[in-house]
């Protein structure tokens, strides 16, 4: 599952004992988080300019640095504390870690500095954590495949590329709304399943707008290999990811066709 850093900072406790619940029936989620305001807090504190193209952060050396402080060391150990509290077992991981996320610079570099595309997950990884019965939160850092350069991920390119590479067909994106909502009758109503077609469509006519495009456009990134389908869901509905991997219709599932 995707958790952007925010909406983890605001999670109930319920949520992490959620997630306690499911590694106790012997089900373990995989989390990739990020922290994009938390990150944007620490650099203006530390007087340091980023600015954003098309989306992405430029990421210097400097700004990097920073990226890697927040989301590995700082995001990253607070999840995991979290997780702990609740009675569960997780390690926390960034893609640098054992060449876990290995990554090629996006083709724009030239614009954007050090931000990357995934190419490689080292899966055996999370895997062995999970086989020594922790749960994986992975911070969205990747590496060169020789090891040297460090890259800015996207926390929903990342979670894509991870889910895809451990096989799995579905992906929870953890988030601060119900789901996709569409104006019906006059009444603001969620979308049980929407294809990726139809999102397009809405963000054309409008129907999707403001807040809700860029949660739906990261969602859809995460549709990647193997992933068939992404469901959105409010992290403070109660035991949000149990029910929705029993198949309880909850947010709403983005399908390819």
């Amino acid at each position: 599952m995707k958790c952007g850093g925010s909406t983890l900072a605001a999670l109930p406790d319920a949520f992490f004992e959620d997630l306690r619940q499911l590694q106790a029936d012997g089900i373990t989620p995989v989390i990739v988080h990020g922290g994009g305001p938390a990150i944007s807090e620490t650099l203006t504190k530390l007087g340091i300019e980023t600015e954003f193209v098309n989306g992405l952060r430029k990421t210097s050396d400097e700004v990097l640095d920073v990226v890697e402080m927040v989301l590995a060391g700082q995001i990253n150990k607070q999840i995991v504390r979290k997780i702990g509290v609740s009675g569960a077992k997780a390690l926390g991981l960034s893609g640098v870690d054992g060449g876990l996320i290995q990554t090629v610079p996006v083709p724009n570099s030239t614009e954007v500095g050090f931000v990357g595309d995934v190419v490689h997950i080292e899966a055996s990884i999370i895997e062995g954590v999970i086989q020594m019965g922790y749960m994986p939160v992975i911070a969205p850092i990747g590496i060169s495949a020789d090891g040297v350069q460090r890259f800015n991920i996207n926390a929903d390119t990342a979670a894509g590329a991870v889910a895809s590479h451990l096989g799995v067909a579905q992906m929870i994106v953890v988030t601060d709304v119900p789901g996709i909502m569409k104006r019906i009758e006059g009444e603001l109503q969620v979308l049980p399943t929407v294809t990726v077609a139809e999102i397009e469509e809405m963000i054309t006519t409008g129907e999707i707008y403001g807040g809700m495009i860029p949660k739906v456009r990261a969602a859809m990134q995460c549709i990647h290999g193997d992933v068939q389908e992404v469901v959105i869901v409010n992290g403070t509905e109660p035991n949000v990811l149990s029910r929705t991997l029993q198949g309880e219709a909850i947010g709403t599932r983005i399908i390819i066709a």
